[in-house]
């Protein structure tokens, strides 16, 4: 049972949280801070956590970033991780914020939403491929109660942004005027504020003759309570670091698919020639057979000679064999093995390739259930090895069990 102290607990996030973690069965509110000090059915109410006696597992904030200094040095003082929901921090508390985070676990996000970090991703994604061809402009749309202007969020899908542009763009908040001719660096940021909209953010790339809009709706702030309970649940067992929604999402993506390819073969040269013609010839000699390769590795560069490993399917065994005849008539030194009854496991994930340690996770697990590896390759998202076709329904159960997919 994870114990929460929800600081904020009687504004419009904390009933909300206290509404959803109240129907949870692995968590609990075990105290609220509030200044408006109002009785919560089910914990009691503080006006502040140095007056709250009551331990806890974590400290959920949905406050006022006025109290968010006291609230660091008081969370530190109980080395209790903390979850900062708050928005329209200034540049001195995110100062704080990272200080404190070397002594703490605290995860921070501009936005709970799994669906606007989401949008974040999809955002650098089409920076990317558009480049400086296309203009951009960020739209936020919120409830007329809210004070800061433009949104965190809007912010933060900026910073995103510039973190992949080679040139970065300024920020202009709105346009006024009779000289507001759009320059080529600006990247505008618009607000609108009225009524009960919970929070709407939509990035418009722009250009000539066409237009493409990324946006993401909240219909309730049930979305963004949703992730503070996860963000919780992610701190748990942390050491002290800086952590947002990124990172829990790249963590759970790390490895979300794992298939295999049966009927493989792993071919194997040994002392081969170090000599990049040779080899180009042998890449040749397959090509030409009509033969797909795959899984290449190479070996022994200090030397005069080369191992070279590669996968083909079984149903190419006869060819490979006639190529590798060939072969050893030519480089008489070569020895070759050809080793049938395997398959191709290959894991991915897309934050595989934000996430350190997949590698280690996944063989050390096959090396704790004495499953061999015969070879590896990796690329950004995806490992992929060979093992013997009789250890795969172990193997595939295992990953499954190990990155719960």
């Amino acid at each position: 049972m994870i114990k929460v102290i929800l600081n904020g607990c009687n504004g419009r996030m904390g009933k909300v949280l206290t509404s959803l973690i109240g129907a949870m069965d692995d968590m609990k509110v075990v105290a609220g801070v509030d200044v408006n000090t109002q009785p919560v059915e089910g914990y009691p109410v503080f006006e502040s956590l140095a007056e709250c006696p009551v331990m806890a597992d974590v400290l959920l904030d949905f406050s006022n970033p006025k109290t968010l200094s006291v609230l660091l040095l008081e969370a530190v003082k109980r080395n209790l991780p903390m979850v900062i929901a708050t928005t329209g921090l200034a540049t001195g508390e995110l100062e704080l914020i990272e200080k404190s985070s070397r002594k703490i676990p605290i995860f921070r996000s501009a936005n709970m939403s799994l669906g606007i970090n989401l949008l974040q991703n999809l955002v650098q994604s089409a920076t990317k491929v558009l480049g400086d061809r296309y203009d951009v402009e960020i739209v936020e749309k919120h409830h007329k109660l809210k004070k800061d202007s433009p949104s965190g969020t809007a912010l933060m899908l900026a910073d995103s942004i510039n973190e992949v542009r080679l040139q970065q763009l300024r920020l202009v908040h709105g346009r006024e005027g009779r000289d507001c001719l759009r320059q080529p660096d600006e990247l505008g940021m618009h607000s609108l504020r009225g009524g009960t909209i919970v929070g709407e953010h939509d990035v418009y790339f722009t250009g000539t003759d066409e237009l493409i809009q990324l946006g993401h709706k909240a219909h309730s702030r049930q979305v963004f309570a949703t992730g503070a309970i996860a963000a919780a649940k992610y701190l748990i067992g942390r050491k002290p670091g800086l952590y947002n929604m990124q990172d829990m999402i790249n963590e759970a993506s790390a490895v979300t698919t794992v298939y295999t390819f049966p009927h493989e073969l792993l071919v194997t040269l040994d002392k081969f020639p170090r000599d990049m013609r040779a080899v180009a010839g042998l890449y040749g000699d397959f090509a030409n057979a009509d033969i797909f390769i795959d899984m290449i590795s190479h070996s022994g560069h200090t030397s005069d000679q080369l191992s070279i490993s590669f996968t083909v399917n079984s149903s190419d065994l006869k060819g490979t064999n006639t190529v590798l005849d060939r072969l050893r008539a030519k480089y008489p030194g070569v020895q070759t093995w050809v080793e049938e009854n395997i398959t191709k496991i290959t894991v991915e994930g897309a934050g595989m390739e934000f996430q350190s340690g997949v590698a280690y996770r996944v063989f050390s697990c096959m090396a704790k259930a004495g499953i061999y590896i015969m070879a590896v390759t990796t690329s950004e998202i995806k490992i992929s090895f060979i093992t013997a076709a009789s250890e795969v329904e172990k193997a595939v159960g295992i990953i499954r069990a190990e990155f719960g997919i």
